[in-house]
């Protein structure tokens, strides 16, 4: 459609140019001067008028047919999609108050609670369209959640103080069991494609047995959440973040560890996930732009052409002329 609307309009600019080149010799010496001549770069003038009005009507007409760029679902990123796994720390002592002041609620907030706050703030700053979400929830073992969602709305439902800790027996936090669980959920999937997060107070992690990150794996945060100084009873003993095992974890895994119930996870690491990609289809794969440019720079040499034939198009410049007055 597009390419006939472009042939017609050359056609009849052609044509319009040829009867405007009649009419403009008929009167050369009165518009031009005595020599009846233009400036001989505005020979170029029709044919680039004629091309500007063929490349714009092109450009309008296909940019009126091609869909408009929105956030789709159905189509894959050049190179796939990333991946976002998400290590959830589950446990009783996630319930503790000390993970900072929520001034909007007027009350402290629990450790859960800054964890999910940080999440929520982390998927504003990356490219969520093209980001696939899994959660992998984890107490005294480890559960899926959610694998490869896109659906913002079921992910924080699940932050938002669902009782995960239910669907575990009662014991000890086993940190080790959520990266096992990622690593296997990660395994098959692209290589470097995968940001695993872990979000805990920490715990215990024997010196052995840690897994071995797939290929598919590419980078590690560590998360901290509550009070690192001041500790909180639970169950006979003083619970607190245990910032040295999640540094020393995070060393382990080679990622990085940040402790996050003051601050927010740095929008510096999070350059994979917030990289926005082109959207492969096919079928209008590099028009829009070759579309846009033809409409951009159509329209500007139709702007520009009569500005230059008017100050620069010929060597004479009529006037009327003034004359003294007589004494």
């Amino acid at each position: 459609m597009a390419i006939w609307v472009a042939l017609g309009t050359g056609v009849f600019a052609v044509l319009a140019e040829a009867w405007n080149a009649r009419r403009t010799r008929r009167v050369a010496r009165l518009a031009f001067g005595p020599l009846g001549q233009a400036r001989l770069w505005t020979r170029l003038t029709p044919p680039v008028r004629v091309l500007a009005l063929t490349a714009m009507a092109w450009g309008l007409v296909t940019l009126f047919f091609i869909r408009p760029r929105v956030a789709s679902f159905d189509k894959v990123p050049e190179g796939g999609y990333r991946h976002l796994v998400i290590a959830w720390d589950v446990s009783p002592s996630m319930q503790l108050d000390d993970g900072g002041f929520d001034s909007g609620k007027q009350k402290k907030r629990t450790r859960a609670q800054r964890g999910a706050g940080v999440l929520l703030s982390l998927f504003e700053r990356i490219a969520l369209d093209q980001v696939r979400i899994s959660i992998v929830a984890f107490f005294t073992g480890a559960k899926p959640v959610v694998v490869d969602t896109h659906d913002l709305n079921v992910v924080k439902n699940i932050l938002d103080d669902l009782p995960l800790d239910m669907a575990f027996d009662p014991g000890k936090t086993s940190l080790i069991d959520g990266i096992e669980e990622s690593v296997k959920l990660a395994k098959d999937w692209k290589p470097n494609s995968t940001t695993l997060l872990v979000v805990s107070d920490g715990d215990t992690v024997p010196d052995t047995g840690l897994p071995r990150l797939p290929p598919s794996i590419n980078r590690v945060l560590v998360a901290g959440v509550g009070d690192s100084r001041r500790g909180v009873f639970i169950d006979g003993h003083m619970s607190r973040q245990n910032a040295r095992v999640l540094r020393q974890l995070a060393k382990r895994l080679g990622g990085e560890y940040v402790d996050v119930n003051d601050v927010q996870i740095p929008t510096a690491q999070l350059a994979e996930l917030a990289g926005v990609r082109n959207l492969v289809d096919p079928g209008e794969q590099g028009r829009r732009e070759l579309a846009l440019g033809c409409v951009v720079t159509g329209a500007g040499l139709l702007a520009l052409l009569p500005v230059g034939l008017a100050f620069f198009g010929s060597p004479w410049q009529g006037g009327r002329v003034r004359r003294g007055k007589k004494g």
